[in-house]
């Protein structure tokens, strides 16, 4: 197969790029070449900013493929621009778009695709499932070869899944529970959520390339395994050796006092909701696939590479004194009640 990636250096798209280039498909990213370096043998890289269009059409000269992975469109203007680079040239578009956009609150916490995209909380699951609709329009009416998948709570070896965390990303929260101080996990940590993996979701990926029957469709791939939250920060702390000091706080106040993280988009309208994804549609189509990682071992590997790899541990001071400090108001307020 000949594909071409828009990104695939990313959580999600480099395990696919590191699948491909295992089974020995002809790859091509097109990207602007910052992590060429941990690129597998065999893989090319056209460099080049996407949202020039007369570079990128320039270096694809007469190229054509069998696929084109669409991984880093988060608005419809991006997605109209890769309509006109690609209307033509390929066989099959897999657009990644993203399963928050699903109902919030759900109806039912088994999610399918026929679950309604319906997330007033988050903008960035309204502009994914516009997106959506720009593509399905452009596959009814002009027959662009468009498929749709929608991954909920990937991650790599590079940082581990968390439902609160800063803007540098995963470490400061591990360091937390390292140093043993308390942890903010939201709601009462009961919740049931999904991760999966990114070797593992890049299977079913890799399996919808070049299918007939998934154009014009839409999947989510995700693993079949639910779990806590509670269980998801114990471990983090069980791959660390130490005990979690959890500190719960609703989603709702969490919301209110972390309006810098996007709170309210990333909890009310996702990781709050337990749910659970009925994955067999995608099955269907890749009968081979299957979630092989589970929660707690992905978890242990993914902190063991963390630890032995000084340049995945980005110290977050903000967040860290954020922390610090909802902790203290949420015990201030306690203590204002109880002695009224």
């Amino acid at each position: 197969m000949k594909v071409l990636f828009i990104g695939g250096t990313g959580t999600i798209s480099m395990a696919i790029t590191r699948l491909l280039a295992k089974r020995g498909d002809e790859l091509y990213l097109l990207n602007r070449g910052n992590r060429t370096d941990s690129l597998p043998a065999g893989v090319k890289t056209i460099t080049a900013d996407i949202n020039d269009e007369q570079d990128v059409l320039q270096k694809l000269e007469d190229m054509t493929f069998d696929c084109v992975g669409e991984f880093i469109g988060f608005v419809p203007a991006q997605l109209e621009r890769d309509f006109r680079l690609f209307a033509g040239r390929t066989k099959q578009y897999i657009y990644i778009s993203s399963a928050s956009a699903y109902q919030k609150p759900p109806q039912s916490c088994v999610i399918t695709e026929d679950t309604p995209l319906e997330n007033p909380y988050w903008e960035y699951s309204r502009n994914k499932k516009a997106c959506e609709e720009y593509l399905l329009e452009r596959y009814r009416t002009d027959g662009f070869p468009v498929t749709i998948v929608r991954p909920s709570h990937t991650y790599d070896e590079r940082s581990v899944p968390l439902g609160v965390h800063g803007k540098k990303g995963s470490w400061q929260v591990v360091k937390r529970i390292m140093q043993g101080k308390q942890v903010i996990i939201h709601g009462d940590g009961t919740s049931l959520w999904t991760i999966t993996h990114n070797s593992d979701f890049a299977k079913a990926y890799a399996g919808l390339i070049g299918n007939p029957k998934a154009i014009g469709q839409a999947f989510h791939i995700t693993s079949d395994e639910s779990v806590s939250w509670n269980d998801i920060y114990k471990a983090i702390a069980q791959a660390v050796g130490v005990e979690l000091k959890a500190y719960h706080v609703s989603s709702e106040m969490l919301a209110a006092l972390g309006k810098d993280y996007d709170l309210t988009g990333s909890l009310i309208g996702d990781k709050a909701n337990s749910v659970m994804f009925d994955n067999s549609k995608v099955k269907a189509l890749v009968p081979d696939f299957r979630c092989e990682i589970s929660a707690a071992e992905g978890i242990k590997m993914t902190v063991k590479n963390i630890l032995a790899h000084p340049e995945y541990q980005t110290d977050d001071d903000e967040f860290d004194s954020w922390c610090d400090n909802v902790i203290k108001v949420c015990e201030k307020a306690k203590e204002e009640f109880i002695n009224e």
